[in-house]
């Protein structure tokens, strides 16, 4: 019997993270690994017509500060420390849902309001072959995630963000469309 789509894509992500943490350096491994912050939201598809994606996709996000990026005192020691990322993006229309984890790196603009960068990996279980369906064409089910985010902090537990963010193959397969959401979350910080 073949491993449902579901069970692939846990293993994958599941090595994923495995083979991501013994390339961290040792200071990473030994850090704290608690959670610092988790964002929850909902996304809407952003796409073209002929690759759009109907429904909206609730998403969270787990946000991880081992590296220590909260006490970064110049820009290059924040560019050097980026938190660590992982989350989950959910169709309610039957399209691509995806796991996602990566590196992101958070910037002050004021007191309030900060922008936030962010790059890794997602795995989806979108369609990977141009077989004439609607929506995107995807390739192969591994592919980059970048994200851009502005925030704003309502209090000190609670911010409200904006993110748009992108998913492809950078054509290492065929097809490349590729899928782009935009959305707001709640972000809560322990």
């Amino acid at each position: 019997m073949m491993p449902s789509k579901t069970a692939c894509l846990s293993r994958t992500v599941l090595l994923t993270l495995l083979a991501a943490g013994t390339l961290l350096p040792q200071s990473a491994v030994a850090a704290d690994w608690s959670i610092k912050e988790v964002r929850a939201g909902v996304l809407g598809s952003v796409q073209a017509r002929s690759t759009f994606e109907p429904g909206f996709f609730p998403t969270v996000a787990l946000y991880f500060d081992p590296l220590d990026s909260a006490n970064a005192a110049t820009w290059q020691d924040t560019i050097l420390r980026p938190r660590i990322h992982a989350g989950a993006t959910i169709s309610t229309a039957g399209e691509a849902s995806q796991v996602f984890a990566g590196l992101n790196w958070t910037v002050d603009v004021t007191d309030r309001f900060y922008i936030d960068l962010g790059f890794g990996g997602t795995v989806h279980n979108g369609d990977n072959e141009d077989d004439g369906s609607s929506g995107p064409k995807l390739g192969c089910s591994l592919m980059f995630r970048e994200y851009a985010a502005a925030g704003f902090r309502l209090n000190e537990k609670l911010d409200i963000v904006a993110s748009i963010d992108h998913s492809s193959n950078a054509d290492l397969c065929d097809p490349n469309d590729g899928i782009s959401h935009a959305g707001l979350s709640l972000a809560y910080k322990f």
